[in-house]
């Protein structure tokens, strides 16, 4: 298969979607495991330190640069897909389906990869943004054994104090959450792993993965919003 045929054709569409969501699902076990640093309960440390390390390591800000086009090019290519198969099948089935055809968060990946990709954009405002470029009154500057760095887990705080902002993440994770469910074995089983032999494997991982990864994101903003952590 050529490079071309890697974005133009479906099957190669499928698998620079495969691909690009292993590559994803990768980034969120980071991500998910520095942010539950918050939950050691030490006033930030942990987390500050943590995110610290992400954000002053050269290596780390190299491989984010791969993240972002990640993100592009999963977004592109399922976008490409959706228009595809909707052009496909301009015509639809004489009698529903319904579930018994596919689940309904099968049928609307476009739609709730659509909502985490708005809501990754303001994600991205409440803090990336802020902490590479333009800064924000919160985010004070702490000091850890001589080393001084962004109390990101002070900005953290104070964005979650507006319950608005609390449930837009949480209906962001749920969104996640169902996106994930089936997203995570398409991506596993396109790469060969949808076998007898692994199929149960990778459902119940699926599973676990996209309950547990969206749970403990959606605890964070609940949790600071109720004063649970000091």
């Amino acid at each position: 298969m050529t490079w071309k045929q890697a974005f133009t054709s479906s099957i190669g569409k499928k698998i620079v979607m495969a691909l690009s969501g292993i590559f994803l699902i990768l980034f969120l076990v980071v991500h998910v495991g520095i942010n539950a640093c918050i939950f050691a309960n030490d006033g930030g440390e942990m987390f500050n330190k943590a995110a610290h390390f992400m954000g002053s390591t050269v290596l780390i800000r190299i491989l984010e640069v791969g993240l972002f086009a990640g993100f592009f090019l999963h977004i592109i290519q399922g976008l490409m897909l959706e228009a595809a198969n909707r052009t496909r099948r301009k015509q639809g089935y004489a009698v529903a389906m319904g579930n018994k055809g596919s689940k309904w968060y099968s049928r609307t990946m476009g739609l709730l990869g659509t909502l985490v990709l708005i809501f990754l954009i303001i994600h991205w405002w409440h803090f990336w943004v802020p902490a590479r470029f333009t800064g924000h009154p919160e985010l004070t500057e702490v000091e850890y054994n001589g080393v001084h760095m962004h109390n990101m887990y002070n900005l953290m705080m104070v964005t979650f104090k507006e319950l608005w902002v609390v449930i837009l993440y949480v209906l962001a994770c749920i969104s996640l959450a169902y996106h994930l469910l089936h997203g995570f074995q398409s991506a596993f089983r396109t790469m060969g792993l949808g076998s007898k032999r692994w199929l149960a494997l990778v459902q119940s991982a699926g599973l676990g993965y996209s309950i547990l990864v969206p749970l403990v994101f959606a605890a964070m903003p609940v949790v600071m919003y109720f004063g649970w952590l000091s």
